[in-house]
């Protein structure tokens, strides 16, 4: 038979390798390509213009390469549960598809879908192209539970082998036998949002430097594997945080999105490995998207995995409820200047590079400011264009020290960690122009400049730029400790919950000899600084 099909993008916004849409075209007489677009997202989400404006370039480029194949994109407004039905009958549907989509909120939106389909006669195709794996047949090979370490990840997937092939795009032979009703009378109701309909105010978006689409992902990943060299040399920890201009490929609000398919990211990378010396996992290119598969998985079989409270892998921390604090670290108004220079980058631009998040991150919770973690991911979610749920989860837990990464001790110094790459203060100087007269000797610590000085750079700290907030020295010390405590009370915790289940059981585990949790983790430890 043939089906009147709808296909259904989200993330995957491209025509590339997305085995869902093919599913659409086979033995398809009628085809609608469709985004829905929640009106109720844009009055209530916390979501920058930037990134707006890059959902409305990639829908508008998506748009244009369906018109090549004859075709067009429905950009539908309201609910998905309460759409779909209307969309149904009105379009006499036999199947929908569309791409596996692990958070919680939409998980729970396409258990909705799909029952409404079932309701309807309607068959639903999902395949998963978003990940390089099947997120839930990892959890299931690794018996059943998440891998709570990089290795353990690694050990898991070498077992399934590599990640499957990209398949091929569709083209004109692909649908060749299928046609999309109204491409050429194009209803005003489906037509791409401006930023207007979405609350936005287009002058108030930064400079344009990552346009949205697929078009342009596959552009900027053509001319990063031309570097064949740099790609095989590539470690991130190599790459610098405060260069004028990004010294990595800046393709994740690309694979955020679903430009660009992680898996033919992967096996183009594949094809500059084979045969050559190149770098490996962790640290490699290969290695990076392992780290997006890694909280990817995480993301999709923790619970509560975006919060503390009732997260288990999360350490349970007493953190400050300081609104202004985090409202001062936002818009970079902490009188630490690297770390304003990155938030105001952040504003404007939409990314910063990864060990820039590092810093900012451990700055606002347990290195200076010690808020929760999870204000910084609200920020983090609004601001980034490639702020995606489980990544941002999962590092702001990292980075806080709160899950994944425990080594509390070390904290990145808001003064000599940008001076590692930036001695000069170059990047400070781009960021933040009020002190670009600022000697290179104080540009990261202006409050130590002489005051004749601050007036000859046309800068008076406390007024025309702020002091610092915190005193990092004393607080970094003091947070170790607080760290410390809230790690000593978490092994109480497990050392209680381990004798409940002893005594349940009928009798006292016996615990081997030699210093316990508690005692190693309450050795006074020596604060170093990045």
């Amino acid at each position: 038979m043939k089906h009147s099909c709808i296909h259904w993008f989200r993330k995957g916004l491209r025509l590339h390798d997305n085995p869902a849409l093919l599913a659409a075209m086979k033995d398809c007489s009628e085809l609608y390509p469709i985004f829905i677009l929640d009106p109720w997202f844009p009055k209530n989400m916390q979501v920058s213009v930037n990134r707006w404006r890059f959902l409305v370039e990639s829908l508008k480029d998506l748009d244009e390469s369906l018109k090549k194949l004859n075709s067009r994109l429905f950009v539908v407004r309201g609910h998905p549960a309460e759409v779909f039905p209307g969309l149904f009958k009105a379009w006499k549907v036999t199947r929908l598809t569309f791409e596996v989509d692990t958070e919680p909120y939409s998980k729970q939106r396409d258990a909705e879908v799909v029952r409404l389909a079932a309701a309807h006669g309607v068959q639903v195709i999902q395949k998963v192209s978003h990940t390089l794996y099947d997120t839930d047949r990892v959890i299931a090979e690794n018996n059943g539970k998440v891998p709570l370490t990089y290795r353990q990840l690694q050990a898991v997937l070498a077992g399934l082998g590599p990640p499957k092939q990209p398949v091929l795009a569709p083209t004109l032979e692909t649908l060749k036998d299928c046609c999309t009703p109204g491409r050429d009378n194009r209803d005003p109701k489906y037509e791409i949002p401006t930023l207007e309909e979405l609350g936005q105010d287009p002058k108030e978006a930064g400079p344009c430097l990552y346009p949205g689409g697929e078009s342009e992902a596959l552009s900027r990943l053509a001319f990063h594997m031309k570097r064949m060299t740099w790609v095989c040399n590539f470690k991130k920890p190599d790459t610098e945080p405060n260069t004028l201009s990004p010294s990595t490929t800046v393709l994740s609000p690309y694979v955020k999105f679903g430009c660009l398919s992680v898996r033919t990211f992967w096996w183009k990378l594949a094809e500059i490995y084979r045969g050559k010396k190149h770098s490996s996992p962790p640290v490699s290119l290969h290695g990076q998207l392992l780290w997006r598969e890694f909280f990817y998985t995480a993301g999709a079989g923790i619970p509560n995995f975006n919060r503390m409270e009732g997260n288990p892998i999360c350490v349970q921390v007493d953190w400050d409820d300081n609104p202004e604090y985090v409202k001062a670290w936002k818009e970079g108004r902490t009188g630490y200047p690297f770390i304003d220079a990155i938030m105001t980058q952040l504003r404007t631009e939409g990314w910063i590079h990864h060990l820039a998040r590092h810093a900012v991150a451990c700055f606002l919770t347990r290195g200076d400011l010690w808020v929760s973690w999870e204000e910084g991911q609200k920020v983090f979610e609004e601001l980034l264009l490639d702020a995606d749920w489980s990544l941002n989860a999962g590092n702001w837990q990292w980075l806080s020290a709160s899950a994944f990464f425990h080594q509390f001790f070390r904290v990145y110094s808001p003064v000599a960690f940008g001076k590692k790459t930036d001695k000069s203060g170059a990047y400070i100087k781009k960021y933040l122009p009020i002190l670009r007269k600022f000697p290179a000797e104080y540009i990261y610590e202006p409050w130590k400049a002489p005051r004749s000085m601050q007036e000859q750079a046309g800068c008076i700290i406390g007024r025309d730029y702020p002091k610092p907030i915190v005193e990092h020295e004393a607080l970094s010390k003091r947070n170790i400790m607080r760290m410390k405590a809230a790690y000593a009370q978490r092994s109480h915790s497990k050392a209680a919950q381990v004798e409940k289940e002893s005594t349940k059981k009928g009798g006292k585990r016996k615990l081997p000899a030699g210093p316990s949790v508690v005692e190693l983790l309450t050795k006074k430890p020596k604060a170093k600084s990045s």
